[in-house]
């Protein structure tokens, strides 16, 4: 955690990059830790919404990569219920996104976003969105109420 913190901002940006792709980790800690240290909450919330936004992106950009011939082959699902759910995650593309701020479950749905080929730019407002909540939520709870 140390390393993040050496890096000043840029170490909120790598830390809130890394907590929205599949590698296990959470920026919460840091983000926190440097509103602690002084640093500008407005300017932390930023730059940890941009980084975590980022990370989100990549993970859409893997399931964008993916094929529908994998998830037939290896989870044994069929084509029509697919296309089926699909067109469901269409209906609710603005919810599906603005929950990719959610720990593990998160960073499912922003791969599944890619995978549908949800799009882009539907998918990139509601994320930031969502992640914006969440690092206000977090600041407002360290500087007002901790």
């Amino acid at each position: 955690m140390s390393y993040f913190f050496d890096l000043g901002y840029f170490g909120i940006f790598l830390a809130s990059f890394l907590a929205a792709t599949v590698i296990p980790f959470s920026s919460d800690t840091v983000v926190v830790a440097m509103v602690a240290y002084g640093y500008n909450s407005t300017l932390t919330i930023f730059i940890a919404t941009l980084g975590n936004t980022l990370g989100g992106l990549s993970s859409y950009a893997l399931g964008w990569l993916g094929k529908w011939d994998w998830i037939e082959k290896y989870l044994k699902i069929k084509r029509e219920k697919i296309k089926k759910m699909q067109l469901r995650i269409k209906k609710y593309t603005a919810i599906a996104a603005f929950l990719t701020w959610l720990p593990i479950f998160g960073d499912v749905i922003a791969v599944a976003l890619g995978l549908l080929k949800i799009n882009i730019y539907k998918v990139t407002l509601f994320m930031t969105l969502g992640k914006l909540a969440r690092y206000v939520v977090i600041v407002y709870l360290w500087d007002y109420i901790i």
